[in-house]
């Protein structure tokens, strides 16, 4: 696959990070044009924050018309999704099946 631009997320995702993580996402999505890739697979400590970041990055590439994909999402994370209703949202651009 080409792309043009390669984003990953840091080990630790919280509250304290979001705003910003957000950003920088935001920045490159903004002047990205074509495939973004984001890796996941580093994060490890993350909570609900993460879920607003990675939404966030998704709303971004689809106002700017990009394909985002989400690689490495730990399982945790898309059960945390699924609690809070949007794992269908990041399946969409992940390599992971929406949930049952």
């Amino acid at each position: 696959m080409t792309h043009a631009f390669d984003m990953a997320l840091p080990a630790t995702l919280t509250h304290a990070q979001a705003n910003a993580v957000l950003h920088q996402l935001q920045k490159t999505l903004l002047s990205a044009k074509e495939t973004c890739v984001l890796d996941a697979s580093a994060l490890q400590q993350f909570d609900s924050s993460a879920l607003a970041v990675l939404l966030g990055a998704c709303r971004t590439a689809a106002q700017q018309k990009l394909r985002l994909q989400i690689i490495g999402l730990p399982k945790r994370a898309m059960q945390l999704a699924m609690l809070y209703g949007v794992s269908e949202i990041l399946a969409r651009h992940s390599s992971l099946p929406p949930s049952p």
